[in-house]
């Protein structure tokens, strides 16, 4: 008898863990967990069961809230955007447009699986819409016309996106640990065949102070200057 009425009590208590799970959970919270196993696995090994998981959870809970695995990453796209700065509207454009895009690069660094993702999603979320209608909103602000925001929003976001894609894959990006890798490979380097690989290797990449990720905001002023030059030549 003291036997079954453990054993009643131990499945009750582990009912009502269960259901106590169920009623925390919301799909805020399955977005936030998914957000961070892809940053710490990668999507190549995402998946709703290593979700649910990570969440406590059964599988079959993931779904009372999102139908299948697009869905969620629909969702997980969304939150990224949610986390860049919209350009704000009481600056120039230029200046508008800076803000943003570094605002972009570093929810990307924070979520280096994003990038493929952030282009490529047919159902776009509110946070993804309100912020492409507040970027080509800043644009046409700056009196870009339509083909030139056209440009401007594809240069742009490429530039940013791939940047993005290159920073993520680098096995460093500066520092002491950079310095180390480029020594390993240029001294395996012929000088004679490579001198201009040798030359900027030495001469630039492992100097103190190298820093791939400077490139970034010089790149970017260089477009937003080569965008507003060719927006007043066109007016």
């Amino acid at each position: 008898m003291y036997v079954i009425v453990l054993s009643t009590i131990s499945q009750e208590v582990i009912r009502m863990s269960a259901k106590t799970k169920r009623e925390r959970l919301n799909s805020d919270r399955i977005v936030e967990g998914a957000l961070l196993l892809a940053d710490d696995v990668g999507m190549d090994a995402f998946t709703i069961r290593r979700l649910a998981s990570a969440l406590g959870v059964g599988p079959m809970t993931i779904y009372h809230y999102f139908p299948n695995k697009e869905a969620i990453i629909d969702a997980m796209v969304d939150a990224v955007y949610a986390q860049i700065a919209l350009p704000p509207t009481d600056q120039e454009w230029t200046d508008a447009i800076r803000v943003r895009c570094i605002s972009a690069r570093e929810a990307l660094n924070r979520h280096p699986w994003a990038p493929p993702y952030m282009v490529s999603r047919t159902s776009p979320g509110p946070a993804t819409l309100g912020h492409h209608d507040a970027l080509l909103g800043c644009l046409r602000r700056g009196g870009l016309s339509l083909q030139m925001t056209a440009h401007a929003y594809a240069i742009l976001d490429s530039f940013l996106h791939g940047f993005a894609l290159e920073e993520a894959s680098l096995p460093a990006s500066g520092g002491e640990e950079v310095q180390e890798i480029a020594e390993e490979m240029t001294a395996a380097f012929d000088v004679e065949r490579y001198p201009s690989l040798v030359e900027f290797a030495t001469g630039h990449v492992m100097r103190p102070g190298y820093n791939f990720s400077a490139s970034f905001e010089f790149g970017l002023n260089l477009i937003i200057d080569g965008l507003d030059s060719a927006s007043k030549r066109s007016a």
